[in-house]
């Protein structure tokens, strides 16, 4: 296992770099203020658990492959471009009538679509992949044990720091919105504000380049 020094470090830097918003932190605040403090937080989780595949992946190598090859990093890049892409145009073309309707308080469709959602940002964010290839590894020492049991738990730890830093954005962001959320003609903005953020975010992930 890493030393205590090592794991104090890790867990500075990841602060550091979960609190820095990002394309999943922009997807949550925005589901937060769109469709209220629940639909935020269950969005947080479902990029939590997105990061635990990149977790899984790291252990196995995969997320190596994907820093090493071109095409892997291509497929894996627009394939997550054309995901948030689609969701934006689908939210911008949305009635408000049916938008009410399926973001009810506590309906579980809805819940478990922005759940997925969630999952699918994170898991096609080739960036998030690029992370545990360049970052985890400067915190494992092979001489202090198994090597993928340091990725999973420094992995892990990454992840429940970055998950309570996502939280935290999901409850502030339904607090500062929920005046203007309340707003019957707020409605149609929110709708336009939000679809446009993904199409953004889609836009920006497929022009993302590969570190060399």
């Amino acid at each position: 296992m890493p030393s205590s020094s090592a794991l104090a470090l890790f867990c500075i830097a990841s602060i550091a770099l979960a609190v820095v918003p990002g394309p999943a932190v922009t997807y949550i605040v925005t589901q937060s203020v769109d469709k209220g403090r629940r639909a935020g937080l269950v969005s947080a989780l479902g990029v939590a658990s997105g990061g635990l595949v990149h977790v899984a992946a790291a252990t196995a190598g995969l997320s190596a492959l994907i820093a090493s090859s071109a095409t892997a990093f291509t497929i894996v890049k627009l394939g997550g471009a054309a995901y948030l892409i689609a969701v934006g145009v689908r939210r911008i073309i949305t009635r408000d009538a049916s938008e009410t309707e399926s973001a009810a308080e506590g309906a579980p469709p809805i819940l478990r679509q922005l759940y997925r959602q969630g999952i699918v940002v994170n898991v096609l964010n080739p960036k998030t992949a690029l992370f545990f290839v360049a970052f985890v590894p400067q915190f494992v020492d092979p001489h202090r044990g198994s090597v993928p049991l340091q990725v999973v738990l420094l992995g892990l730890l990454f992840a429940t720091i970055a998950f309570t830093s996502d939280a935290l954005y999901a409850l502030l962001a339904d607090l500062l919105a929920s005046r203007f959320r309340r707003s019957g003609g707020g409605a149609t903005v929110r709708r336009w504000l939000s679809g446009s953020i993904f199409v953004v975010l889609g836009v920006v992930a497929a022009a993302a380049h590969r570190s060399s």
